[in-house]
């Protein structure tokens, strides 16, 4: 039986938390929907399950709709926490991506009513203090409080304007949600702390995490309820890593799993990069070995003619032998949610029609939403790890019953990995 079951609200996301338990020697696949029977035989023996979805471009009504089969899965499955795995910055708003909404719908799938909800995420920058949270611009940049974040502040559709994670998520229907600040970890009895809180009834305990030292502590928190009875998590890949640390303390966990080399590119790679971020556009420009081609992304979510030409483009130099990378340009971000959905699902198809044409053996997308909607689309069943590129952006092994079954799949987010990711993509190379 699973410990911990998973819904990554995109892929990129739900990647990293694959990273994360797989690297603590636990056996586990991220599944691209609810598994049925024949699935879950193919996937074998797991300690952890995942399902990668693409919940935060949805509405609330939507969301329900999503998750409802996912809650209903884990609590058949029997798992003792059941992780809503949210972006690291929290992005999100109640009508759009509306983590009070999955909150909503996943906890009925669980006994226990403590909720307890992770910030923060130190290993990639991400860092929550007396509930207010923190985020570093790109791999080495400077720390910035949330709602002062140069891309997180002005997301095209879910804008950061609170730092204080506790109104944030109130905003969304989480009501009350109370602190458990760093300070607590630091005592004899953080369980005394944590029971005093939940005296009052809270609808969701925010706990700090700012420092690595504290991911055991937090860890052991949350199982000691969850072995009491099942309960629903929120956060980051830090709810995985804050267990995966309890339980090598209390030696439970099977170990560190042997890392694996990801080796050069056997054939021409293609990448996709849908997302306007910053640290992008500098990946994309220091991307010196592929062949560029810029998409106009407007042009693509609406001229059918636009589309099909690019994907013959793009086919053309791959079976050339040469390594592309497609990105898309604008002059801006999109200003309404529904144009940005329709440039990400746009994008999203080219990746599909291009395999379709020219099968590969390694590919790149870049942009949580792009990635979402692109893997949902390819005929595989389910990822398992490979390799972590850098911190945050992980090379899966794609499982399916056709020719794409072990394809090697880079996903990333638009503030993830150092400005030489995409060349590592080519030569396999780890992060320094």
């Amino acid at each position: 039986m699973p410990r911990i079951g998973w819904y990554g609200d995109d892929f990129t996301g739900a990647t990293d938390t694959l990273a994360t338990l797989a690297g603590s020697g636990l056996r586990t696949v991220l599944f691209l929907g609810v598994p049925d029977r024949r699935v879950l035989e193919l996937a074998g023996p797991l300690d952890a399950a995942g399902i990668a979805g693409a919940s935060r471009t949805m509405s609330p009504p939507r969301m329900a709709e999503e998750l409802e089969p996912v809650g209903q899965f884990f609590e058949e499955l029997g798992v003792s926490v059941l992780h809503y795995k949210c972006c690291s910055t929290f992005d999100s708003a109640p009508d759009v991506g509306s983590i009070g909404a999955a909150v909503a719908t996943l906890r009925g799938h669980v006994a226990n009513s403590f909720v307890p909800i992770v910030g923060g995420q130190p290993n990639i920058g991400r860092y929550c203090v007396f509930s207010n949270l923190f985020a570093r611009a790109g791999s080495a940049g400077a720390v910035h409080r949330i709602d002062r974040h140069p891309t997180m502040s002005v997301h095209p559709v879910t804008p950061m304007r609170e730092a204080d994670l506790r109104l944030h998520l109130e905003a969304q229907g989480l009501a009350p949600v109370v602190g458990l600040h760093a300070p607590a970890y630091r005592t004899d009895q953080p369980e005394a702390s944590l029971q005093a809180l939940l005296g009052a009834q809270p609808g969701a305990v925010l706990m700090d995490l700012a420092e690595a030292q504290d991911l055991a502590a937090i860890g052991r928190l949350i199982w000691n309820e969850a072995k009491r009875e099942p309960l629903l998590a929120v956060g980051p890949s830090s709810v995985a890593q804050a267990l995966a640390a309890h339980w090598e303390a209390l030696g439970t966990s099977p170990g560190l799993a042997s890392s694996r080399e990801l080796g050069p590119a056997s054939g021409p790679v293609l990448l996709l990069a849908g997302s306007l971020s910053p640290v992008t556009r500098r990946q994309v420009e220091a991307a010196r070995s592929y062949e560029h081609v810029a998409l106009d992304a407007g042009r693509l979510a609406v001229e059918d003619a636009y589309a099909t030409k690019v994907v013959d483009d793009l086919s053309r130099h791959l079976r050339d032998g040469r390594h592309v990378l497609a990105y898309t340009a604008s002059e801006g971000p999109p200003s309404d949610t529904g144009r940005a959905g329709a440039i990400a699902a746009a994008t999203a198809r080219l990746v599909t029609e291009v395999l379709r044409i020219t099968p590969l053996r390694r590919i790149g997308i870049a942009g949580g939403d792009t990635s979402s909607l692109a893997v949902k689309a390819l005929p595989i069943w389910g990822l398992s790890t490979l390799t972590v590129l850098s911190p945050g952006v992980t090379v899966c092994r794609a499982h399916s019953e056709n020719d794409l079954d072990g394809m090697e799949l880079m996903l990333k987010g638009g503030q993830m990995g150092s400005d030489d990711l995409f060349e590592r993509l080519l030569s396999g190379a780890p992060s320094a």
